[in-house]
This record gives C-alpha cells, structure tokens and sequence, in this order.
C-alpha cells in the first residue's frame, strides 16, 4: 500500500482504491506496525473519487518533523564518478577508502523546508558551474530504527563545489531547494526486492536528454547496515528519511539547465518529477 502527504490530509492506496484521512503526519508514520495499522484503519473508511486531483493539486514531501539524510558512495559507479570529480584536488583516494571501509558515508542533508514534492521546482546553487540530480531510494525510519517504507529521492548535487574539495560537501549537497522527495511512501512489512529498478530521465526542450536504469542490487550496502550506523549515536524523535546513495552518475560533460524535467521511477513505488528553477 502507499501513503501520500497532502494540503487535504493523508491518502492511503490500496488495491487502487483511495481513502483519505484528516491525521497527522507525524503521528501516523512514526509506528513501527504501520503497515497493520493501515490495513485496519482503511475498513473503517469509504473510498474518495477525488484522489488523483488531490495529487495532482496539493501532493505534500512525505516528512513532516522528520530529518533528510543521505548516503554516499554506495555503488561502484558512484565512487567511480567522485573520484573523477576531485581528481584534480587530490581528494580521489578519499572515495576509494569510504566506499572500501566498514563504515558509510552519511551526511545530513535537508528539513522539511529545503525539500519540495513530485511536481515542485528544484534548485541549483548560483555560485555553482556543474550539477546534477542523483536519484536515490529512500528508507522511511521510525524512532526505534525501523524500515517502515520506501519512496524516491532527488539528491541534487553541485558537484563543480564538492570536486573542488571533499570537505566542501555540506555546500554541494545542502541548500534551499537541495531535495526532491516522493511521490509516496510504499509501505510495507517486506525488503523491497533487490531486482527493483531505478530509472532516471532528464528531458530537455521535449527531448530526452539523459536515459539510465540501474538494479539497487548494485548498491553495496544494505538498508539495515545504513540504518544500523546512522542511528548508532543519533536519535530522531519523528523518525527519519535516508538516502541510500545513487548508481546512476552523469558524465563530466552533462549539466542541468533551468527548466529542465527531471523524472525518477523506482519500480512499485511510482516516479518522482521535478523541474529545474
């Protein structure tokens, strides 16, 4: 089943039928036996006929208090296109180590205010000359450190910043704008399966212009481990979002441009659009 945040409240999918409910955000994902808890609910309620308007028209991020994190460097190709980057300034060892070591690269990412839904506009920084989306699986998380979801992440990156230096990263990474998340979280009491794909398409004046697929198969690390280190020593009282890092790397000759489309679809979830400011 999934969920959507939205200006109308909360819609619940399931066996494409749609049921809306007036609760809080915040206090519906945060359980650990959500996936229960929405079966239950959804017999006490009678499906709406609106659901595709309300999604069209007031479709909200799904988070509310919770924090955005990221991953870095959890896939071969991701490493491969860091090192590439900052060659230049002697940072390329530094992404064959993280992505050779025990323990990942997480970094914090956004808050609610710095994230926009599917159909919302994306930023690139001003002072930047080269970046990228970077699509993303993205666990929701409970306080206890439960994998309740999964919905889609639009990691915008400035990479011209952070191939400058490895230690300009928070700048490359967090900014008005930085996060695209959604459309929904799937809920579910299951992995998602290791063959699901994730495809990104970036189109330009009607043309596509970008065209990747990869399996999150590809990705190195495993939820649970991500999961496992980032809440070694961090707490999260609504819960917590986390990108698990991105396999699909645009060439040192690729760019986006204002205006831009940029659509990610990861199999059983939906896609992810976003427009470039």
């Amino acid at each position: 089943m999934k969920v959507y945040n939205t200006k109308k409240g909360i819609l619940i999918e399931i066996q494409n039928s749609f049921y809306l409910i007036n609760e809080n955000w915040d206090d519906l994902i945060n359980d650990d036996n959500l996936s229960d808890k929405l079966n239950q609910l959804v017999k006490t309620l009678k499906p709406i006929n609106n659901a595709e308007e309300i999604i069209r028209k007031d479709l909200l991020v799904p988070m509310q208090s919770q924090e955005l994190w990221a991953s870095g460097v959890t896939y071969f190709n991701s490493k491969l296109g860091r090192q590439e980057e900052s060659k230049d300034a002697g940072g390329g060892d530094y992404y064959e180590r993280v992505y050779n070591a025990d323990r990942p690269e997480l970094f914090f990412k956004a808050t609610v205010n710095r994230t926009v839904p599917s159909n919302g506009k994306v930023n690139i920084r001003k002072d930047s000359s080269w970046d990228v989306p970077e699509p993303e699986l993205t666990l929701v998380i409970t306080s206890s450190g439960k994998i309740i979801g999964y919905t889609i992440g639009n990691d915008m990156s400035s990479r011209s910043i952070e191939g400058e230096n490895p230690l300009y990263l928070p700048q490359a990474k967090t900014y008005d704008a930085c996060a695209g998340l959604g459309p929904c979280v799937l809920v579910s009491n299951e992995m998602l399966s290791d063959d699901s794909k994730i495809s990104m398409k970036i189109i330009r004046n009607t043309e596509i212009v970008f065209d990747e697929t990869i399996e999150i198969s590809k990705m190195k690390r495993k939820p649970k481990e991500l999961v496992g280190y980032l809440y070694k020593e961090c707490s999260f009282k609504y819960g917590s979002l986390l990108m698990t890092g991105t396999g699909i790397v645009p060439t040192t000759a690729f760019t986006l441009q204002s205006k831009d489309e940029i659509e990610i679809s990861i199999d059983n979830i939906g896609t992810l659009i976003n427009y470039v400011r």
